[in-house]
């Protein structure tokens, strides 16, 4: 099947996967600026099946034919290569599969507010709380686009609404909601267990407010990755990219810079 990846750079790869229902844009607009100034990374931006550019296919009815198409793409564009992994939420939960099925080439990893328990009625999950207001950015919005962006947004200003609208709103509504709900219905679980020790840099980073996937089951991973700097931020929800966009960032160029110690890039 054929799945839409965009590539900036050249040199190590790093291999991006972004949220339910969503597509590349979000991790391109949360990442990319970080290696502006950076040389050596090749940044895989992946449309997953049935999102963003990337269409839908009838071999794949659950997350393990999800996941599968996934490797053998990767298997297609950096054969037998080394690579980073990011993934943010259910793209976090797919980076853990990959991780899981090549542990050899894995070598980094940054999961963004990941999934870790597949079932959302299962989530350990705090109450939606609203900690930054624009009264005014609410009433200009539709209803439909004040309860979309109510709903989980902790931070509710201007830059967070056009960062939600961009990334989020508009993405969702172009996915295949038909072939994502199958999915839901059929194995958004894997049906293995993908607990896997990674012995490299990562980072691992969840909101204290985030009512989508929440903070504490992700403590349970702790001890796969031993390498790991492991953050809760406060006034951040599921999309804490960009309502702690500049912890966020002083964060990643850490992780970046322990990865430069190790990998070999190519200048």
């Amino acid at each position: 099947m054929s799945i839409y990846y965009k590539v900036i750079g050249e040199g190590y790869p790093v291999v991006m996967l972004h949220g339910w229902s969503l597509d590349h844009h979000i991790m391109l607009h949360t990442l990319e600026p970080l290696f502006e100034n950076r040389v050596g990374w090749k940044r895989i931006y992946i449309d997953l099946p049935g999102m963003g550019q990337s269409a839908s296919s009838p071999s794949i009815q659950n997350s393990d034919q999800m996941l599968e198409a996934v490797l053998n793409l990767l298997d297609q564009i950096i054969p037998n290569e080394p690579f980073i992994v990011c993934g943010y939420s259910y793209g976090g939960y797919m980076a853990r599969g990959i991780i899981h099925a090549r542990p050899n080439q894995v070598h980094g990893a940054f999961l963004l507010a990941p999934v870790v328990v597949p079932a959302f009625n299962e989530r350990i999950l705090p109450d939606h709380a609203v900690l930054r207001r624009d009264k005014n950015l609410l009433a200009r919005l539709s209803p439909e686009e004040a309860t979309e962006f109510g709903s989980m947004g902790v931070s509710q200003g201007e830059h967070e609404w056009e960062r939600f609208q961009h990334d989020v709103l508009i993405p969702a509504k172009q996915a295949d909601e038909a072939f994502l709900t199958h999915i839901q219905e059929n194995g958004y679980g894997f049906s293995f267990d993908i607990s896997t020790t990674l012995h490299h840099p990562a980072l691992i980073i969840t909101g204290r407010q985030d009512n989508i996937v929440g903070y504490q089951d992700t403590w349970q991973l702790i001890e796969e990755y031993p390498r790991a700097t492991f953050t809760v931020l406060d006034i951040a929800g599921h999309n804490l990219q960009y309502e702690q966009i500049n912890v966020i960032n002083a964060l990643v160029h850490e992780w970046l810079n322990r990865l430069e110690e190790e990998v070999t890039l190519t200048k």
